[in-house]
């Protein structure tokens, strides 16, 4: 078989087990955050689900009244108060290791990697300027780095959440509780979903102990070190997440993270599940399933586009010695081919999942180009845990008020009428994030510090620069490996980069859900948008191309771009 069949082959039973969960999952999550009791109908049979036992433990041992809903503005504060404290006892963890169990003899995080690194988890970020085996001793990585790829994929769910209920409600200024929402994320999506996962990867041969290594000796006599650790339980929850920060340096490339092909396609599988499945959750808790597969129509679509042309650039691209060869392979996961790198590369940069099983600095300029303009778009093909479906969620507000221009009546989706003070919020989601990308790109490479890190000049060397700044103001965690990133400056800018990136969003997205909550219901008439059918679908593909997409272009075409024509 062709490695061309073979990628296409293996992209095919990714889709039958997405497509074969999408239903299940997605109305489990429904039913999970369903708060309200819904009306019997023909659209919607939800009932609300009661609160667990363990979970009224912990709702009492924090001292939170799990039947008390919140208004948006202290939902909000629920949400930055737990990230804010979460930053916190993560970096003091790194500082102390150096006393704590399973240290592995690691000294002490210095502090300004600490600070990267604390926020970097707690942002769902996860980007890594150190190499976990010769950082990190096991307590860190299990009680730090696991349990924020937990939380942070939580507080992802919450704030997508609060914005379905604000679509869902009328006439009501609660969201729901941030603290109930957290915790149902945790005890019945992540934690038995990661179960599950641990267990299949242990069973592919991922490693899982407590080992703080191994010396062997090779078949010429040398002395090899292979370090140990609890890789399997933090390898599921760093892909169902869509974290991506790894256990070791090579990430999933290590063979103790990825040691087959099968394994590395089941990781593949673990980032998508939840993104894909939580537009079927919208369109339950909204009570019109057509507006679920809408969005996850163009979800799909625009992956699909993104997998073709990252594939072909890879495979068929830059000249004749390349097609000679059968692919660009630097860098590339030969052990699985390159249609399995390539769909790594696009699914990871599709989410918020900074995991790689080959290095994005190694592809052709046209490849690197496509997974850097998959994380322009906001990641919202599928997105983040949460995050993706949020994002998508703002651009079809924007789509909306698009359409409303072109016909000259006023906007609305789902029954919500998008007055200035929604558009604003939408507005201001949109602009965040490029803003973050280009004025941190812009300030490196007119630095001295900044240009001290490049390996390479350039186009090359802004193409790493700009995918730096990218990658953390998106909250995706990948990097262009020629980029020496554990630096004073970088540190602190990539830092603030993925704490901007995170929390402003997500500020804007919750006033948006309380605004949007407070409304009543617009009657549906002969002039409303139908936003679940074909035409809807092509406009919010298009706006995401063009509203957002476009931002970037003049950037791309200095690095990738140039490098490409060149």
């Amino acid at each position: 078989m062709s490695s061309t069949a073979a990628g296409w082959l293996q992209a095919a039973l990714l889709v039958v087990a997405l497509v074969a969960v999408h239903k299940p999952l997605g109305d489990w999550m429904a039913r999970v955050f369903t708060t309200d009791p819904v009306p019997e109908g023909p659209k919607s049979r939800l009932r609300p689900v009661g609160h667990w036992r363990v979970e009224r433990l912990v709702h009492r041992a924090v001292g939170v009244d799990a039947d008390t809903e919140q208004r948006w503005p202290v939902y909000l504060r629920s949400v930055l108060a737990f990230s804010l404290v979460s930053v916190l006892a993560l970096y003091l963890l790194q500082r102390v290791q150096q006393w704590l169990p399973l240290d592995n003899e690691m000294a002490a995080v210095e502090p300004g990697s600490a600070w990267n690194t604390a926020v970097s988890f707690v942002t769902n970020t996860n980007w890594q300027g150190y190499s976990g085996e010769s950082t990190m001793g096991h307590l860190v990585q299990m009680a730090g780095l696991a349990v924020q790829n937990f939380v942070s994929a939580g507080v992802g769910i919450a704030v997508a959440v609060a914005l379905v209920r604000g679509f869902a409600r009328s006439g009501t200024d609660r969201l729901g509780n941030f603290w109930v929402d957290l915790t149902r994320a945790l005890t019945r999506v992540l934690l038995p979903l990661a179960v599950v996962a641990t267990v299949v990867l242990v069973l592919g041969g991922v490693v899982q102990n407590l080992s703080s290594g191994t010396d062997a000796n090779t078949l010429v006599g040398a002395t090899q070190f292979l370090p140990g650790g609890p890789v399997a339980s933090q390898e599921a929850i760093k892909e169902l997440g869509t974290n991506g920060g790894g256990f070791y340096n090579a990430n999933s490339a290590h063979p103790f993270e990825g040691p087959s092909a099968w394994v590395s396609l089941f990781q593949v599988f673990l980032l998508l599940v939840i993104p894909f499945s939580l537009p079927r959750t919208f369109g339950r808790m909204v009570g019109d399933r057509r507006q679920g597969l809408a969005i996850v129509g163009v979800m799909a679509g625009l992956a699909t586009a993104s997998l073709a042309l990252t594939s072909w650039a890879q495979a068929r691209a830059g000249g004749a010695a390349l097609q000679l060869a059968g692919a660009a392979t630097e860098g590339q996961e030969v052990r699985f081919g390159g249609p399995l790198s390539a769909l790594f590369g696009t699914a990871t940069t599709l989410t918020s999942t900074g995991a790689v099983n080959s290095m994005h600095d190694s592809y052709t300029p046209t490849g690197g180009m496509l997974v850097l303009a998959n994380m322009m778009l906001g990641e919202v093909a599928p997105g983040g845990v949460g995050s993706g479906l949020y994002g998508m969620l703002v651009l079809a507000v924007v789509a909306v008020f698009v359409a409303g221009l072109m016909v000259g009546r006023t906007p609305e989706y789902l029954g919500k009428k998008l007055g200035r003070r929604e558009m604003t919020l939408a507005s201001l989601y949109v602009l965040v994030t490029p803003v973050l990308v280009l004025t941190g790109t812009a300030v490196a490479v007119a630095t001295d510090t900044g240009l001290g890190s490049l390996l390479n000049s350039g186009s090359h060397g802004l193409s790493e620069v700009l995918y730096a700044f990218t990658s953390a103001s998106n909250n995706n965690g990948s990097a262009f490996a020629g980029l020496s990133a554990n630096t004073p400056f970088y540190n602190t800018a990539l830092g603030l980069a993925m704490a901007f990136g995170r929390f402003l969003p997500i500020v804007l997205v919750v006033a948006l859900a309380g605004r949007l909550a407070t409304q009543g219901k617009a009657p549906v008439t002969a002039g409303t948008l139908p936003t679940h059918q074909p035409l809807f679908v092509g406009l919010l593909g298009a706006v995401v191309l063009v509203v957002v997409g476009l931002t970037y272009f003049p950037a791309l075409a200095l690095g990738p771009l140039a490098e490409a024509l060149a």
